[in-house]
């Protein structure tokens, strides 16, 4: 593109460094094109700052402002020197673009949109001496010489860019490792981190709220347990009146069963004794009609010599 997106102000990171506090650098983003920006901060030390925000979009001929926390150090670096670096990439979005919809795949270099990177640097600076404070009359009072030799130093500590300038001149040549931390920068985001100095009361009130959802917690277990024996001495009655229904059911089981038993076996008996008769009827049947038999022939036979005799008769007497 013709023109830079955004005009970065500063492009050096100046933190006064003081062991185990924090340091902050605010930086201004100013868009100088008349299409919405979108931005995103990377560096190569994630854990050691703090940006917020570390992406936003930036209206056209508008700027945005974002601070940078440098965490508190235990540890002093060698001769004031810091090798983190910091890369601020842009590109141009949509109209009615939001924040959320910003993502991973905004900012990478697939060849079809054009990305802005810029790379600042870090720089740490010793804080100014405190002032020397003398007795006066019981009383603390600042020494004038001491205020001179402060203002002197500051003024001495401002009026010495050429060594600073040399040094930030050889800082500009990067090597080829320095190149290597910006790569592996571009895959790491800078993350929010939990401010030291305020750990002591961010720890009460996570205390507080612990302790409170500890309550509701410990209430709702005792109501739940509550519920829960209710629920064990429901299920204890309707378990003993299942059984008790069981056993009722075996005992009208049993007892249909043996009136069952019974009623076939009279049944039966009256069955057999039904047969018994019957048969004895019809013996009693067969053996009368033998009678009846034995007694109408002697009968039929006398008519008949009756007859064939009258019969002879009359043939023989015409």
């Amino acid at each position: 593109m013709a023109t830079e997106l955004l005009e970065i102000q500063p492009q050096v990171l100046k933190f006064t460094f003081e062991v185990k506090k924090q340091s902050s650098c605010s930086i201004q983003l100013g868009n100088n094109s008349n299409q919405y920006v979108a931005f995103k901060v990377k560096t190569t030390s994630p854990k050691k700052y703090c940006v917020r925000p570390n992406t936003g979009i930036i209206k056209p001929k508008a700027t945005y402002d974002f601070t940078v926390t440098m965490q508190a150090q235990r540890v002093a670096p060698p001769d004031m020197q810091c090798k983190d670096k910091f890369l601020i990439q842009s590109t141009v979005v949509p109209f009615g673009t939001t924040e959320e919809d910003l993502t991973s795949d905004t900012f990478s270099k697939d060849g079809s949109k054009y990305i802005e990177e810029k790379k600042l640097r870090v720089i740490l600076i010793s804080p100014p001496p405190s002032p020397v404070l003398l007795p006066c009359n019981g009383a603390l009072k600042q020494d004038p010489s001491s205020e001179t030799l402060v203002q002197r130093l500051l003024s001495g500590v401002e009026n010495i860019p050429p060594p600073r300038k040399v040094a930030e001149d050889a800082k500009l040549i990067e090597t080829a490792e320095e190149l290597d931390e910006l790569r592996a920068a571009e895959c790491v985001d800078s993350r929010p981190s939990d401010d030291v100095e305020g750990l002591k009361s961010v720890k009460n009130v996570v205390e507080l709220n612990i302790t409170k959802d500890f309550e509701d917690m410990k209430s709702k277990l005792n109501t739940m347990d509550s519920k829960l024996r209710e629920a064990e001495l429901t299920i204890t009655k309707l378990t003993e009146e299942r059984n008790m229904t069981t056993v009722e059911k075996d005992t009208l089981k049993d007892e249909l069963m043996s009136e069952l038993k019974q009623i076939a076996m009279v049944l039966g008996s009256s069955y057999n004794s039904f047969i018994q008769r019957l048969m004895n009827g019809k013996e009693m049947l067969r053996k009368n009609n033998v009678r009846r038999i034995q007694m109408g022939f002697p009968l039929f036979y006398v008519c008949m010599v009756a007859l064939i005799s009258v019969a002879v008769g009359y043939l023989i007497h015409p």
